[in-house]
Order: C-alpha cells, then sequence, then structure tokens
C-alpha cells in the first residue's frame, strides 16, 4: 500500500507576517507546535539552509532528538511564501528516521491559507511501517492538526497555547475519570456484583418484586455503562459536564431518600458525589471552546 503523506491546512484570520513569524522563529513555533520541546537554531552563514536542532519530551524518561534545515522563500507576487523542510534523527528509538516536507502561507481575501505537508521513512523495517500506518501516523497527523488549531487561536483570540493545552489535556483527563467511574459503577456493583446495597435501595425506592429490583438495578447498569461510553465518543464534553451538574445532586438526593443511612457510611454519596460536582463545574470551565484537529482539513 502507497504510503499517504500528512496534510494539514487552517485558514488563520491575521495578517502573513503573524503567521510567518510565529512559525519561523524558534522560540515562538516551540511554543504552539505538540511536535516539538524545544527547537534551536544553529549559527549559519548568509545563503545557507538553516540548520537546526529539536528534541521531543515522550515521557519521565525518554526524549527523542534530531536534526533538520529549513529554507524559507517568496515564491509569487501575490504574497505567497514557503518554507521547504529536511529533517531526521539519529536515535534508534524513533520512529521517523528521515522526512521532508513543506510549509506554505497563501494569502486569500480575508484570511491567510497555512498548510503543511510531510512525508518520512520509519525505522524498524517491516514492522515499523505497520506500526507507523496504524498507530503513529494517524497520531502524529492529530497532533500537527491539534498544533495548528492552537496556533490560529493563538493569532485570532490571544489566548497562549500553554494555556490552551492546559485546558485541553485537563478537559481529557476528567474524561477519562468521568468515564472510568460510569463504566465501573455500573458494571462491577450493578451488572456483575448485583450489590445487597444497590437492590436494597431499588426496593426502598420502588415498590417491586425481588425479580423487578433485578432487573431495574440492571437497567440502571446498562445506563451508567452507556453513559461511560458516550464520555468516550460524544464531541461536545461542555455538554456533558453540564449534564452531570443536573444528574448528581438528583443521584445523591434520591440516594439519601431511598436509604438514609447511607450518609453515615465511610463512603457515602454525600462525600462521593460532592466532589464530582466541583469537578464537573470545573469542567464547565475549561472545556469552553477547546482547541481541536478537527477543525483543519486534513486532505488536498
Amino acid at each position: 500500500m502507497k504510503r499517504q503523506p500528512i496534510y494539514v491546512e487552517v485558514p488563520i484570520y491575521t495578517d502573513i507576517d503573524a503567521i510567518w513569524d510565529a512559525s519561523q522563529q524558534p522560540d515562538r513555533h516551540e511554543q504552539w507546535d505538540l511536535r516539538f520541546s524545544s527547537i534551536t537554531y544553529l549559527p549559519k552563514k548568509e545563503g545557507e539552509p538553516q540548520a537546526f536542532v529539536y528534541s521531543r519530551t515522550v515521557g519521565p524518561f525518554l526524549q527523542v532528538e534530531g536534526w533538520g534545515e529549513s529554507v524559507g522563500s517568496f515564491h509569487k507576487e501575490d504574497g505567497t511564501r514557503s518554507s521547504s523542510l529536511h529533517f531526521g534523527t539519529e536515535q534508534w528509538i524513533s520512529p521517523i528516521r528521515e522526512g521532508r516536507g513543506y510549509w506554505k502561507y497563501e494569502p486569500q481575501e480575508d484570511h491567510v491559507k497555512f498548510l503543511t505537508q510531510y512525508d518520512y521513512e520509519v525505522n524498524f523495517g517491516k514492522a515499523g511501517e505497520i506500526a507507523d500506518r496504524a498507530i503513529f501516523r494517524p497520531l502524529i497527523g492529530w497532533a500537527t492538526a491539534l498544533s495548528f488549531d492552537v496556533l490560529k487561536r493563538w493569532l485570532e483570540q490571544g489566548e497562549a497555547p500553554r494555556s490552551q493545552y492546559m485546558r485541553f489535556f485537563s478537559t481529557y483527563l476528567m474524561t477519562l475519570l468521568f468515564a472510568f467511574i460510569w463504566l465501573y459503577q455500573g458494571l462491577i456493583p450493578k451488572i456483575i456484583g448485583m450489590h445487597p446495597e444497590e437492590r436494597a435501595m431499588i426496593g426502598s425506592a420502588l415498590p417491586i418484586s425481588e425479580n423487578g429490583i433485578t432487573t431495574a438495578v440492571l437497567i440502571i447498569g446498562i445506563a451508567e455503562v452507556l453513559f461511560g461510553l458516550v464520555w468516550l465518543v460524544y464531541r461536545n464534553k461542555r455538554q456533558l459536564f453540564i449534564l452531570q451538574l443536573m444528574v448528581f445532586p438528583l443521584l445523591t438526593i434520591a440516594t439519601i431518600v431511598a436509604d438514609p443511612a447511607t450518609t453515615i457510611h465511610p463512603f457515602n454519596p454525600v462525600t462521593f458525589n460532592f466532589p464530582l460536582i466541583v469537578l464537573s463545574i470545573i469542567g464547565v470551565w475549561m472545556s469552553k471552546d477547546i482547541p481541536s484537529a478537527t477543525s483543519c482539513k486534513r486532505k488536498r
């Protein structure tokens, strides 16, 4: 199968000089581009390509370093600019061995079309190619698109990239937390364990038979599991945080009414749900208009 290059395009409603500076000055570039932790230009003579070294911190004990050369130039009378790039790394652990690409800045009537296309050779032979197509290429394409949207918001709205990334990753950490809570609460104590306290609360709240209690607990468990899955797939996380702000107080009140004795348990509905309500309030604020890779065009 022919390898598809990575392509990302985004309209940015600002002047071309602002985009050029934000992408060509290393101290500004490294602020918004998720693919790099640091970029350092090396001394050069006039007329030579600009050489640089870059690094990407992957984890607490792993940092990938590489080299690159870029050439920026004007191409057309309409002001279109481009910057070609040759990059690579000698580190064996890197999925990328060597690659080439370009950035292009195309002035439009009321915005600048900022785009990139690049491709690379991979390490680890055939296994590396399979892993690249299945995992790494989609991941780095997503990171490029997310970075472009962060740049767009920075230049258009003025919010610093660090602030955007803090809101983005905080939102998705809370997304994983709430998905885990709903999936666990639905699956373990209800569907799998059918815990006696779950049955007792349903029996206290509803005048139904033992078989009806079992069915009700299963239905509630399935609903919680489904809501946990919704957290993983639904894009507008802010709406889910708002929904939880309505659901958690109601669940707390319903549990206390069904079994008032639960309020004196070591782990009770009040102490469990109150922190979740606070996290949901924080989530409503953090998740407002977060950057997204979906705002970029990914195919030419």
